[in-house]
């Protein structure tokens, strides 16, 4: 009998202790000083975050609008400026949700087994785990916003497949970023 009381006694302590020491940390960061809030970035039309172009193989004018490092990771946004028939391989993310939305032209897109295309204005969800693809489909080329929450390795596969195109259609590339290669883009001519 004594023994069952002592660990009822233990096992009443052991969460309120718990308890403590987190209402406890809570007190400390909200005492603690605020941090410096972050530098103002304001990127211009035609422009990119860092001044710098990112061309890869189905579009000469990405331009980085918000960096994972100005969101800790959370967000990252591009515009393509010059999308051309073609677009990436069907892929995948398995951290990220893409978002696109057209500016200019029209643009089709594989979202899982469907197939849509968008006019300016108009947007679209690609959910994580859902192949997806897309491709210009007008005479001239298209633009528009892309944004990945979270950005994951996402802005890291830009520059990488701008260094290296090869690294477009490679699987383990693919896997560094966190997407899936699922195959050829069903908009690629043959």
């Amino acid at each position: 009998m004594q023994r069952r009381s002592f660990l009822r006694s233990v096992s009443s302590i052991l969460p309120a202790a718990a308890l403590q020491e987190m209402l406890a940390r809570h007190v400390e960061a909200q005492s603690a000083p605020a941090a410096a809030p972050p530098a103002l970035h304001i990127v211009g039309p035609g422009k990119d975050r860092f001044d710098h172009q990112t061309n890869i193989g189905f579009s000469k004018g990405l331009l980085f609008k918000v960096s994972a490092t100005d969101t800790n990771g959370a967000l990252f946004i591009l515009e393509h400026t010059h999308l051309t028939p073609g677009g990436p391989p069907l892929h995948l993310h398995l951290q990220q949700e893409e978002w696109f939305y057209v500016m200019a032209g029209e643009v089709a897109f594989q979202l899982g087994d469907q197939r849509v295309t968008l006019k300016a204005g108009e947007s679209v969800l690609a959910p994580r785990r859902i192949p997806h693809t897309f491709s210009a489909t007008g005479p001239d080329p298209a633009r528009m916003m892309i944004a990945f929450c979270p950005a994951g390795k996402m802005e890291h596969y830009f520059h990488e497949v701008e260094s290296d195109p090869k690294r477009s259609t490679d699987p383990e590339f693919f896997k560094i970023c966190e997407m899936e290669l699922v195959g050829p883009s069903p908009f690629w001519k043959t």
